[in-house]
């Protein structure tokens, strides 16, 4: 797996890195086979971030505050026009 990673990397970097050129000129967008990955991501995430907080004291309670802060926080970039 090491090896296929290096050979995408070297493959790159050849010609004086068009491929990185053409990624900074485009627009940051997933792409559509990315999501589902993202999804499982962030439920591992938000696992993690849970346990952590348990085990370092945190109540059910004090955990939906952050989360309501969370909530707010997005809701208020929402509104701004900040996320597309």
């Amino acid at each position: 797996m090491a090896q296929a990673a290096t050979q995408t990397t070297s493959a790159s970097n050849t010609a004086g890195n068009p491929a990185r050129t053409e990624r900074a000129a485009s627009p940051i967008s997933p792409a559509p086979h990315v999501e589902p990955n993202r999804e499982k991501a962030l439920q591992i995430l938000s696992k993690s971030i849970y346990r952590e907080l348990r085990e370092n004291g945190y109540q059910p309670k004090q955990i939906v505050a952050l989360a309501t802060e969370i909530i707010s926080l997005v809701t208020t970039d929402i509104g701004d026009g900040s996320l597309v």
